[in-house]
C-alpha cells in the first residue's frame, strides 16, 4: 500500500520510540504514543511473540541464556514502533510454520526465505535479500567450487530449510546427468550442521551467506567459503494470512526502519549490510 514519505517530526518520534521503555499498565500513561497502532490482540498483550529457531547466527542465537542477533534486534525494533515488547519462542525450523498456524506465536522472524511454496501457507513482510553459500574446511581439500561440484560428496544442512531443498534439486540434476548424487545430511540445529563440517563428518556445509560469513569469522582456522554466493532471494517475517492488519503494520514498520536508518544500523552491527533491501515494498 503506497505511503507518503514521513515528515521529519514523525521520524523523530520514531527514533524516540525506539529508545522508550515501560511495559506495565501503571507505566502506560508515561509511555510515548506508538507511531503504529497495533491490532487489538497485540495491544492488549503489550507484546509481539515471534517464533524463532535460535540456532542460526548471526541472525538469531543464544549468548548465554539471552537470544541475540540481527533478527532479534529487528523484531524488537518493529515491536517498539508499535509501543509493545518483543518475545522470542525458540522453535525448531522444521516445525516453525505449523507453530505459527496453531497460534503458538504471532509471527515468525527466523531468517525465513520468502518462497512461492511457503506463500501457500503464510504471508510475508520482506526485510532482507540473502543468497546461499557453501562452506568447507580450511584448504578446501575436495576442491568444492559450487553446487555442481558436490557430486559424490556429503553436505550438511539444517532440516526444513530452503537450502536443503536446493541440495535435493541439485542432486536430482546430477543423477539425471549420470553423475553421483549428493549425500545430504540434515540436522535439527544449524550450529550442529556447521560442527559436522568442523569435525570432518561431512565434506561441506550449505547455508545462508551471512550465516556462513559468521562461522568463518568466528573460526577462520577451520572454515572457508567455497565458490560464490548463489540465488539471492527475499527473507521475510512470516504471518498468518488472516492477520491483515498486523501485516500492514509490519510493512509500515520496516519502511520506517529503512527510512530512519535503524535497519541499516542493525545490519551494520551484525556485519550484514550487504543484505539490505535495495527497494522496500509499499
Amino acid at each position: 500500500m503506497p505511503r507518503s514519505r514521513l515528515p521529519l517530526a514523525a521520524a523523530a518520534a520514531a527514533a524516540a520510540l525506539l529508545g522508550a521503555a515501560g511495559s506495565t499498565a501503571s507505566s502506560a500513561a508515561a509511555r510515548p504514543r506508538s507511531l503504529i497502532r497495533p491490532p487489538a490482540n497485540i495491544a492488549q498483550a503489550h507484546k509481539i511473540l515471534y517464533c524463532s529457531d535460535v540456532t542460526y547466527p548471526p541472525e538469531e542465537f543464544y549468548r548465554g541464556s539471552t537470544a541475540v542477533g540481527s533478527d532479534v534486534d529487528i523484531g524488537t525494533a518493529v515491536a517498539r514502533l508499535m509501543g509493545v515488547r518483543a518475545g522470542f519462542a525458540n522453535t525448531g525450523f522444521d516445525g516453525i510454520i505449523p507453530a505459527l498456524l496453531s497460534r503458538k506465536c504471532d509471527a515468525i522472524i527466523s531468517g525465513m526465505n520468502d518462497t512461492p511454496a511457503r506463500r501457500k501457507q503464510v504471508g510475508f513482510v520482506d526485510y532482507l535479500r540473502v543468497g546461499q553459500s557453501l562452506m568447507v574446511q580450511k584448504g578446501n581439500a575436495k576442491h568444492v567450487r559450487g553446487l555442481a561440484s558436490l557430486s559424490g560428496l556429503s553436505v550438511s544442512v539444517e532440516v526444513g530449510t530452503t537450502n536443503a531443498g536446493f541440495l535435493q534439486d541439485e542432486s536430482k540434476k546430477l543423477q539425471a546427468a549420470g553423475k553421483k548424487t549428493i549425500t545430504i545430511v540434515t540436522f535439527p540445529k544449524d550450529t550442529d550442521a556447521a560442527n559436522a563440517l568442523k569435525t570432518g563428518k561431512v565434506d561441506a556445509y550449505f547455508g545462508d551467506s551471512p550465516v556462513v560469513a559468521y562461522y568463518i569469522k568466528q573460526d577462520p582456522s577451520s572454515f572457508a567459503f567455497a565458490g560464490q554466493p548463489i540465488n539471492p532471494i527475499p527473507v521475510g517475517i512470516a504471518l498468518r494470512k488472516d492477520e491483515r492488519q498486523l501485516r500492514t503494520d509490519m510493512q509500515r514498520a520496516i519502511r520506517i526502519m529503512y527510512r530512519n536508518g535503524k535497519m541499516r544500523r542493525i545490519l551494520a552491527h551484525w556485519n550484514m549490510s550487504a543484505f539490505a533491501l535495495k527497494q522496500v515494498k509499499h
